[in-house]
């Protein structure tokens, strides 16, 4: 295949299994994970693969035992799977930065759409705040964001829009601007809930010891449903407008769940 014009001055590059990078991004927008054992990955994040790897679903597969040992939320069990093998992923989310990040004895929380995948020596559970995970233990994880991200120290009071995650720290409390609260458009915000929901409003407000994640954005990865086939021509099963195949099928509810912006952002 010959190289796009202007390639060479703009850096471009064939990889193969030997020559992608070990544990480390590809670029900004990816990263290659050099899989030796089992991963947890949220589905649809996985763009290729070397090797020989098989992919389980949470509680479909013949990998019980790891997942009871690492993987406590059944509310977000049909987001996620086990790749087992050897080999290298590449992992990306529609061309957001994508980073990995270590956990020495400690613990995160962070927004479930971002995080992309995780070793199974972390323990993942289900956080008190809505549409949060929490990681637990020793080892790698990667994460997604809207934009480069930034960590900053308690106190501290945060756009609930641009908060990626904590470490380390107490779960944040809501604080609410002066002028949110009162007078006659206060009144009415109070008797519609409508209106006033700008950073400048109101924060995530944390205290105590710890590190707080932000992104270089106040807009949050938009919602995707992965257990879905993409309503796109050229995708099979796809078609326009959910037309033809199984495109038109919805993605089963179960028991238990809730909508998926409810499951995610906690709306």
């Amino acid at each position: 295949m010959s190289q796009p014009q202007g390639a060479a001055g703009d850096g471009y590059r064939v990889y193969d299994a030997t020559t992608l990078p070990a544990n480390d991004n590809v670029n900004p927008y990816a990263f290659s994970v050099e899989l030796d054992g089992q991963w947890f990955l949220q589905k649809g994040k996985m763009i290729a693969y070397y090797g020989q790897i098989d992919f389980h679903g949470i509680g479909h597969g013949p990998l019980d035992r790891l997942v009871a040992s690492s993987f406590h939320s059944p509310l977000h069990a049909s987001d996620w799977v086990v790749a087992q093998g050897r080999g290298k992923l590449l992992l990306a989310d529609r061309a957001f930065d994508v980073n990995s990040y270590d956990l020495q004895d400690g613990n995160l929380t962070v927004r479930s759409g971002n995080l992309l995948a995780f070793e199974p020596s972390l323990s993942l559970k289900q956080s008190i705040v809505p549409g949060f995970l929490t990681l637990i233990g020793t080892g790698s994880f990667v994460a997604a964001s809207n934009g480069e991200v930034h960590f900053v120290q308690p106190p501290v009071r945060v756009d609930p829009q641009a908060l990626v995650g904590w470490a380390d720290c107490p779960s944040p409390c809501h604080h609410y601007d002066h002028q949110y609260l009162k007078g006659v458009m206060g009144g009415l915000r109070a008797m519609t809930g409508m209106g006033g929901t700008s950073g400048e409003e109101h924060q995530f407000e944390f205290v105590g010891e710890g590190t707080v994640l932000i992104q270089s954005s106040e807009v949050v990865m938009a919602e995707r449903d992965a257990g879905a086939v993409p309503q796109q021509a050229g995708v099979p099963g796809g078609g326009q407008g959910g037309q033809g195949g199984h495109g038109g099928q919805q993605r089963p509810q179960l028991p238990g769940q809730f909508g998926s912006l409810q499951r995610r952002f906690g709306l």
